[in-house]
């Protein structure tokens, strides 16, 4: 079996689509498309189902994704160890982060990790819904590791790099202010500033007023974590955020019940972990020093 066709079928499966599949490749569309069906052929089963708009996968298809992955990664790793048996590490390494990581200089760990491991290839993405998007491209080997700041799920190795305790941000001259702490049920009924649903503050936020019956409202969604602090010394809300994150025209209180800091980790899948480029950088990100803690 040709294990470029195995690529095709894994790559389409997490575009939805042989027209974005065919770009990643490097392959007219012709050809995967092709490709696709000659391993359906030799498979016996239809693994793809094809709309004019997208494509999804059989119940077949679904069953075979994981081995095929497993597949994909074998022959990375085994294509990686010949490699550097003539010429060191060397591959190709894809992390998912956040579009502004404050806790850790990001660019300055990976332009060391170049120079120290110049023939390997990192490729940085970010998902729409921050951290569980993250961890479950990782879970779906879309990913080979990424930041998350959600609870790491069963199966994936996790480095925790940070803890930082949360704190309540409110503008100068708030009501809030003279209390010098808060707790949840007096933020519950103000308006919030946070991040966009799926990010980890947001999720972390959310169980803790669930826990004690509390709702909120929610009146700005902001997609960077960072510019949180602007939005609430403009007076739109109030935010928690974790402690020591520039703030600018924001008090910060400590709120007394909050069960849980926000913790930063690296996840990795276990297969991918396995592979030497992989296990490289994983190691550079959790010797990297932190901004705040």
């Amino acid at each position: 079996m040709d294990i470029r066709l195995i690529e095709y079928f894994v790559i389409v499966a997490d575009e939805r689509s042989v027209t974005r599949a065919a770009q990643r490749l490097y392959a007219a569309q012709s050809t995967v498309s092709a490709g696709l069906r000659s391993l359906e052929q030799e498979l016996g089963v239809s693994l793809l189902e094809r709309t004019t708009r997208s494509v999804g996968l059989t119940p077949a298809g679904e069953d075979l994704l994981a081995a095929a992955r497993s597949i994909i990664d074998g022959w990375e790793s085994m294509r990686e160890a010949a490699s550097e048996s003539t010429a060191g590490v060397r591959g190709r390494v894809s992390i998912g982060t956040f579009t502004a990581m404050p806790l850790m200089d990001l660019p300055r760990v990976l332009g060391q990790f170049r120079r120290d491991f110049p023939l390997v290839d990192v490729h940085l993405m970010a998902s729409p819904s921050g951290s569980t998007g993250l961890v479950d491209d990782v879970m779906q080997g879309r990913l080979d590791l990424a930041f998350t700041t959600v609870p790491p799920p069963v199966g994936l190795i996790a480095h925790e790099l940070a803890q930082v305790p949360y704190v309540a941000l409110v503008p100068h001259g708030h009501e809030l202010v003279d209390a010098g702490t808060v707790d949840l049920a007096a933020l519950a009924d103000l308006p919030w500033v946070d991040v966009l649903p799926g990010y980890g503050n947001r999720v972390q936020i959310d169980r803790a007023l669930a826990q004690r019956g509390l709702s909120r409202r929610i009146v700005a969604e902001i997609e960077a974590m960072p510019s949180i602090p602007e939005y609430v010394a403009a007076g739109l809300g109030i935010a928690a955020i974790p402690d020591g994150m520039p703030a600018p025209g924001c008090v910060s209180l400590p709120i007394v019940d909050m069960p849980e800091p926000w913790i930063l980790s690296l996840v990795a899948g276990a297969s991918a972990a396995r592979r030497r480029p992989v296990d490289a950088l994983r190691r550079a990100i959790a010797a990297a020093p932190l901004r705040l803690v």
